[in-house]
């Protein structure tokens, strides 16, 4: 089945929120942000703006009606900045207007006095500091202390990560209207409608079912709509609330880029031990991530962090801890991955630096640490249907990859000013919310008297194709062709209390929540047909849009069926629920079991450098990875493409700077580089494992949504290669993204110089 949005996105013709039909009286706002980084607000100035003509009204923290915070778990994040700025760019006022040009016209007329404070814009200062979001947290395993003795090799050294900007196409948007009877509808760009219905209530001072939130498709996400839209939704709604008048408000590409978090970046310190074998005896990391000036889903990402620092292997004496810093910065958020892939990279760098040391490919003391059925993490799970050394090996064979091996070997003998580098990059990741609470799921089914079908779920559509997936579930499980099902728009007043659409488990929880309804209705048609038929119900069946009896057609078709059934008064209208079973997870013991099940898959990347100009192409990605069943083969397909490419991205181009006063220093696409077409893979072959796929997964059907950005990561250590070929002097510093201009120096590097 083709994605359903394919035509809609090619034609034009999709509808995003800037795309909805405006309501008459609309109004717009745009939001005035704080110009220091850290400071203490004395004063305010806002008759200019509030005198120009067309300027409805400016609001700030005191027009609030309820509480002035937007904050989850952690209540830190006031929705207006009250006394104190943390961070340039945290909303101060906000202005609406006749039109949008007239809101932005005010907003620099606007004025506020402030006293200047210390801004931390480090995330070494802040750890210096002790200046912490929420504390620390360890996992281990075996005993690490213990475990030092029994080491043939030791070594230490640092790695870092660096942050990353969604980039999604459609930035923040929200529209908010007065609704009937005291209510408030809100259409946002959000990954969680259930989350802004919640925060807006409490913005609001409203009961929770007076705010009603539809989320359309979304133009992008990748983590960056989780928790960072609701800021946007509860300005609109505030307004739109105090002005009675409907009020809508687009981020401009530069002002969503300046004033809303990205990837967490991650500085991290290792010590690994191995034996003579090259088996990891023992491994200790601590990461120091920057969550920015407010918790929001760090909690989440550190967490994830650390039940991802063993990666693919298996390692028996483990410590890892994980501070999460506060800095000037805006609060940093959820990105593909969460957590995960700053772990990775740590773990792999500390591979490459005893591989470095050993003078032996990284490649041998990976394959000598993959997992194996029944290994333990060090939060306690089991690996089961491990399939780490299946990817590993199949990607070895099909690949061939020795031979690749050679053939840069002799290719950077036979030439001087260009070098090639391949690198390998195994990937195990837990598929499941981590909070386990969150690991639930709702759905709805209308049969229409006609045969046609209406289905609402708590799945967001933000180009991943969850949509197409939950159709091709409900026509499956009701014998139906596809055009019969109609995805409807996400809307708390149809699914109420859903889960964001995040961690790779949209279309497992809501699939199977579709599963559910679809299996209700599915019983009470096949009653009402055995009914009409005078069958025993155990010789009925329904498929291809027909009433089968004994294996045979009957010339009672869906069309007839449908209307029959109502007209009997069948309940032709389902909700189902699902709940991931068996997960559990210990905060205080840091132990349990939190993940449905694992992805599995190995990436192999060749880089090649010119050593003239520093410059790079990625020449070929080859990839076994662990679909399952996959449900949609072109769209799992689609999804390892864009991960793997964002993810060398991350590892390369991808340079988010500020200035030690907090100021985004890559606030523009002319400034901040992701990869285009030219940057793009010559070459992505991904080839499935064929493993069959677990229960818990729809229809088998392994998530596919973060895997792959992992493979990215490959790109790095390619890069260090193709380097080493060239310059033999070169000391890695593990520190990405690896831009050109690092490249150029690493390529020059004297053998005294510091690493890079």
């Amino acid at each position: 089945m083709k994605n359903i949005h394919a035509s809609g996105h090619v034609r034009g013709q999709s509808v995003f929120l800037d795309d909805l039909p405006v309501h008459e009286g609309t109004l717009y706002a745009a939001v005035f942000g704080s110009p220091v980084a850290h400071g203490r607000i004395t004063g305010a100035d806002l008759e200019r703006a509030r005198a120009l003509p067309g300027v409805v009204a400016v609001f700030s923290h005191e027009d609030i009606p309820g509480k002035n915070q937007i904050g989850g778990n952690i209540r830190d994040e006031p929705l207006l900045a009250e006394r104190e700025l943390h961070y340039i760019g945290q909303p101060v006022f906000l202005i609406v207007a006749e039109d949008e040009w007239t809101a932005r016209r005010a907003r620099l007329l606007a004025g506020l006095q402030y006293e200047a404070l210390p801004a931390i814009t480090d995330v070494e200062e802040a750890w210096g500091r002790e200046q912490f979001l929420f504390p620390p947290r360890t996992f281990r395993l075996g005993s690490v202390d213990e475990a030092w003795e029994h080491c043939v090799y030791h070594f230490e050294g640092e790695a870092e990560t660096g942050a990353q900007e969604h980039l999604y196409l459609e930035p923040q948007a929200s529209y908010a209207f007065p609704a009937p009877h005291g209510g408030m509808k809100i259409c946002s760009s959000a990954q969680g409608p259930a989350e802004v219905q919640h925060v807006a209530a409490r913005v609001l001072g409203l009961p929770v079912h007076r705010i009603e939130v539809e989320a359309t498709q979304l133009g992008g996400a990748f983590g960056g709509k989780e928790g960072q839209a609701t800021a946007w939704a509860c300005l609109a709604a505030l307004a739109a609330w105090r002005l009675q008048r409907p009020v809508k408000l687009v981020l401009p590409r530069q002002d969503d880029m300046r004033m809303t978090g990205k990837r967490l970046p991650c500085r991290a310190r290792f010590r690994i031990g191995l034996s003579r074998a090259l088996k990891i005896l023992t491994y200790e990391a601590t990461f120091l991530l920057d969550g920015g000036a407010a918790a929001g889903l760090s909690p989440g990402i550190l967490e994830r962090a650390l039940f991802h620092a063993t990666n693919s292997y298996y390692i028996p004496n483990v410590r890892a801890t994980a501070f999460c810093c506060r800095t000037n910065l805006p609060p940093n958020t959820a990105f593909r991955g969460f957590g995960a892939p700053q772990a990775m990279f740590a773990l792999e760098a500390a591979i490459a630096r005893a591989a470095y040391e050993l003078g032996i490919p990284a490649r041998r003391i990976q394959e000598a640490n993959l997992l194996k059925e029944g290994d333990e993490f060090p939060y306690g799970q089991r690996a089961r249907q491990a399939h780490a050394r299946q990817c590993w090996a199949r990607a070895e064979a099909d690949f061939d990859i020795r031979k690749k091996e050679k053939e840069v070997e002799a290719f950077n003998h036979q030439n001087a000013s260009t070098k090639k580098g391949l690198a390998m990059m195994p990937v195990c990741f837990g598929i499941s919310f981590t909070k386990t609470s969150m690991n639930q799921a709702s759905a709805l089914l209308h049969i229409y008297q006609d045969g046609s079908v209406g289905l609402s779920s708590g799945a967001v559509e933000m180009g991943q194709g969850v949509s197409t997936k939950l159709a091709q579930l409900a026509a499956m499980a009701l014998g139906v062709q596809a055009e019969r099902i109609r995805v409807e728009t996400t809307d708390t007043a149809r699914v109420a209390n859903s889960s964001p659409t995040a961690a790779s488990s949209g279309a497992d929880l809501n699939g199977k929540a579709v599963q559910h309804a679809c299996a209700q209705l599915r019983r009470r048609l096949l009653e009402t047909a055995a009914s009409i038929l005078r069958a025993p119900l155990a010789e009925v069946d329904l498929h291809a849009e027909q009433v089968w009896r004994n294996g045979r057609p009957t010339a009672l078709s869906w069309e007839k069926l449908a209307p029959e059934a109502l007209q009997r008064r069948v309940n032709l209208s389902a909700q189902g629920y699902y709940a991931t079973p068996l997960i559990c997870f210990d905060r205080e013991k840091e132990k349990g079991h939190p993940f449905a099940y694992y992805v599995y898959g190995t990436a192999a990347v060749t880089m090649a450098v010119d050593c003239i100009r520093g410059t790079y192409a990625t020449e070929e990605v080859c990839i076994i990875h662990d679909f399952g069943d996959s449900l949609n083969p072109d769209i799992d397909q689609g999804q390892v493409e864009g991960g793997v490419v964002q993810g060398i991205g991350w590892m390369t181009s991808e340079e988010v700077g500020c200035s030690p006063d907090g100021r985004l220093l890559a606030d523009s696409l002319s400034t901040y580089k992701i990869p285009d077409i030219y940057a793009a893979p010559d070459v992505i072959d991904c080839r499935p494992l064929g493993a069959e796929g677990p229960g818990m997964a729809a229809l088998r059907s392994k998530a596919v949504g973060e895997p792959p950005l992992m493979y990215g990561i490959a790109a790095y250590f390619a890069l260090i290669q193709a380097i080493r070929a060239f310059n033999p002097h070169y000391r890695p510093g593990f520190r990405a993204p690896m831009t050109p201009e690092k490249v150029l120096m690493a390529l020059y590097q004297d053998e005294n110089a510091a690493a890079l």
